[in-house]
């Protein structure tokens, strides 16, 4: 059974900056798609980055492009979300997610219904 787990999260000052990991175990990442998504209190699930198997691909929503590069490491089994800039309105828990049912896509999903693994999150906070 796969697992996913997120670490790095925490509270910053505004400005500062986090790196959030999800570390894969019980299956490897290298030929799927990857996520970060965030939920803050009282929002809904909301898409921040996605990159393909290889890298060659990512996506970053609006609202952090500029500040948030993610990344991944397959011979590790490890993806990345480093986020700069940090701002109050980046709170929020962080989730991993993984699309196991595809392979070697071009392009990763960036929609959370098309992921099928998800990790239990890590709280970022960020202070004003």
């Amino acid at each position: 059974q796969a697992q996913l787990v997120e670490s790095g999260g925490g509270l910053v000052q505004a400005g500062g900056s986090l790196r959030l990991s999800c570390a894969a175990s019980g299956r490897t990442l290298s030929r799927h798609s990857m996520g970060w998504f965030r939920q803050a209190p009282g929002k809904e699930r909301e898409f921040v980055a996605a990159i393909n198997w290889s890298g060659s691909s990512t996506y970053a929503a609006d609202s952090v492009k500029g500040r948030f590069t993610i990344s991944r490491l397959n011979t590790k089994n490890t993806m990345y979300l480093q986020m700069n800039s940090l701002k109050p309105e980046d709170t929020a828990v962080y989730y991993c997610a993984a699309d196991f049912a595809s392979q070697m896509d071009d392009y990763p999903p960036v929609v959370s219904g098309e992921y099928d693994y998800w990790g239990r999150g890590t709280q970022v906070t960020v202070s004003s």
